[in-house]
């Protein structure tokens, strides 16, 4: 869940070079926002899930299908595009990633495969608020050490982190499709 929150972090830092203290605060932004996230997608799940159980596994990976291959998809393209971007456009980027404002939007845009999972796990049998903190003190280290191994090394590995993420969603789904129709059984 993690994996694309380090990823856009790793790009921030590479644009606004935090101290650690700043990367600290952002990767609390990141982690707050992906905890709260898939509660809500859970609750949004549970509400439904009296009248979805008999699909409830195709519907789980489906949803974690639908993330995991749009995440691996973004991450090909980026990773394709890598040495298409001029000194402009960098600018560009550099500006528009900067404040508070923008960490929060770049924190929900990457905590929307969280809240998908979070419908998903109203559907499993798991104690979500464990799950969904878990989610979050993971996204806060990762989403910190990103920020700061951005500053380092730039957005080279981010598509990668990103790649591995999306294709590790995929797995989760395919699993638990798996399990749930026995042929793991």
């Amino acid at each position: 869940m993690s994996a694309d929150a380090c990823a856009a972090a790793m790009a921030r830092g590479a644009t606004t070079k935090p101290s650690f203290l700043q990367a600290a605060k952002g990767g609390l932004v990141f982690g707050i926002i992906e905890t709260v996230t898939p509660l809500l997608g859970w609750m949004l799940g549970l509400a439904a899930s009296a009248y979805i159980t008999a699909i409830d596994h195709w519907i789980a990976f489906g949803l974690l299908s639908l993330v995991g291959g749009k995440m691996a998809l973004n991450a090909g393209q980026r990773l394709v595009a890598r040495g298409s971007v001029d000194e402009t456009d960098t600018d560009e980027v550099v500006s528009k990633h900067k404040g508070m404002l923008a960490l929060i939007l770049t924190a929900f845009a990457t905590s929307i495969d969280a809240a998908a999972v979070g419908v998903t796990l109203a559907f499993v049998d798991v104690n979500i608020v464990s799950v969904a903190l878990a989610i979050g003190l993971t996204t806060f280290v990762l989403a910190t050490g990103g920020l700061m191994i951005g500053k380092i090394v730039g957005v080279k590995f981010g598509p990668v982190v990103e790649l591995i993420g999306g294709l590790g969603l995929m797995a989760i789904g395919t699993g638990i499709l798996l399990d749930h129709t026995g042929i793991l059984a």
